[in-house]
């Protein structure tokens, strides 16, 4: 565990705010990205015209409730440039999504925000435990994706040697690890646990590696999944969240020494959490969906961006930033099976705690007649028996019957049957319109 005093004397100057000049900075802040998002983005001049709101309006945090929200279709609408609030020779690079669900939403940054995210990743390596001169091994996919770029520029801004092994070729990343004996691992739980796989695969006693950190995200994962990691790998696993439409990696952070959730960079992130269906913003404590409003950003400026990420705000704990719990799900992952509301994490959880299976499962919806249907497929752990396997489909089956309150069946595949992910898994196959035709 590391020690406080340590960690005290590492804080940045944003990190050593007291409560009060961080609600000072973030007014100021707030006020100056309000009027740059409506003097230079059409589309926020046009819809704070129609809310009939001004930038001049926010005199305090709490005014900010007022201003009208911002969805991923606004992005995919004003593809690719539309939202940029720079012109074209001030963006020095350009990220997207994958796009697997339509128009990818694009994201801009100047060399100022490009510093800003390298400071956000720096602080949030040295939260999770990193410092200067660790070795970091970032397996989060370069590209497109903000996830290797923006750990790696992260980590070299704290002063860590980065070693860029990028997704996929699962044998040659544990080599890498073995060889190179980072101390550090950046990537998503999900390729976590395949990498694990591949070094039992190996023969490698997992717990024998140097690392001694994980810094985990782009996916939701659950206490469960983090237990497995730290017991069958011997390190500390930490959260670590973020988006490309508000900045990539780095927004929010676990810090290592409590692990209590991620304390959101309020200096350069403002949050609210709102009800998903009617929009008002909820007191701190009160589950709900996440937004974010952009305070430093110049490129590309978010105005309360719905993430559609479910969580609660609560007071900071190691640092004066307020907290996130975990996520627990995205609102439009949630499944709505015959009444009853479900997320991939409460399968995942019953999945983890079930002898014989491993942490890999998929879900797989189908319509029967007039009633959708839920099969949960989990592949077996190696060496699990016939018998083992029909016993794990019945414990499934029966906790998710008991905690969730909904019938599924249960297919105990063999391993490696699921496709895997080298970056976000895919939890959900929906059939049933393939099935309608």
């Amino acid at each position: 565990m590391t020690d406080r005093t340590e960690v005290t004397a590492l804080l940045d100057a944003g990190e050593r705010l007291s409560r009060e000049e961080l609600r000072t900075l973030q007014l100021e802040r707030l006020r100056a990205s309000l009027r740059h998002a409506y003097e230079n983005v059409g589309f926020y001049r046009e819809s704070f015209d129609k809310a009939g709101v001004h930038p001049e309006d926010c005199r305090s945090l709490g005014d900010l409730a007022r201003f009208p929200f911002t969805a991923k279709s606004d992005l995919r609408d004003r593809y690719p440039f539309g939202m940029f609030a720079v012109e074209q020779s001030r963006v020095r690079r350009i990220h997207a999504s994958s796009g697997t669900t339509g128009r990818p939403t694009v994201v801009g940054y100047t060399d100022g925000d490009l510093d800003t995210w390298a400071d956000v990743v720096a602080r949030s390596i040295r939260a999770a435990g990193g410092r200067p001169g660790h070795k970091v091994h970032v397996a989060y996919g370069y590209g497109l994706f903000t996830g290797g770029l923006g750990a790696h520029y992260g980590a070299e801004r704290l002063g860590c040697t980065v070693i860029p092994a990028s997704g996929g070729m699962t044998a040659r990343q544990v080599q890498l690890i073995t060889d190179f004996r980072p101390e550090i691992i950046m990537v998503t739980p999900s390729y976590m646990l395949t990498l694990l796989d591949e070094f039992e695969r190996q023969g490698v006693d997992p717990r024998s590696t140097s690392l001694e950190v994980g810094i985990f995200g782009a996916e939701p994962w659950t206490e469960e999944m983090r237990r497995e990691i730290e017991e069958r790998f011997a390190i500390d696993a930490v959260d670590i969240y973020g988006l490309s439409e508000v900045m990539g990696p780095g927004v929010a952070q676990e810090c290592v020494e409590t692990k209590d959730g991620l304390h959101i960079w309020e200096d350069h992130f403002y949050p609210e959490v709102v009800d998903p269906f009617t929009g008002e913003v909820l007191p701190d404590g009160e589950e709900g969906e996440l937004v974010f409003t952009s305070l430093t950003k110049e490129a590309m400026p978010v105005i309360r961006y719905r993430t559609r990420d479910l969580t609660r705000l609560l007071p900071g704990t190691a640092r004066v930033f307020r907290r996130m719990e975990k996520v627990t799900g995205r609102s439009d992952d949630m499944i709505i099976l015959r009444g009853v509301n479900l997320f991939p994490t409460q399968i995942e959880e019953i999945v983890l705690r079930t002898p014989g299976v491993a942490p890999h499962f998929q879900l797989r919806l189908t319509r029967e007649g007039r009633m959708d249907a839920l099969t949960v497929r989990a592949e077996a752990r190696e060496g699990a028996t016939p018998e083992r396997r029909e016993a794990a489909a019945r414990e499934i089956a029966a906790a998710v019957k008991d905690g969730i309150g909904v019938s599924v069946a249960v297919e105990v595949v063999a391993p490696e049957t699921l496709e895997r992910s080298v970056g976000k898994i895919k939890r959900i196959v929906d059939l049933r319109r393939t099935a309608a035709g």
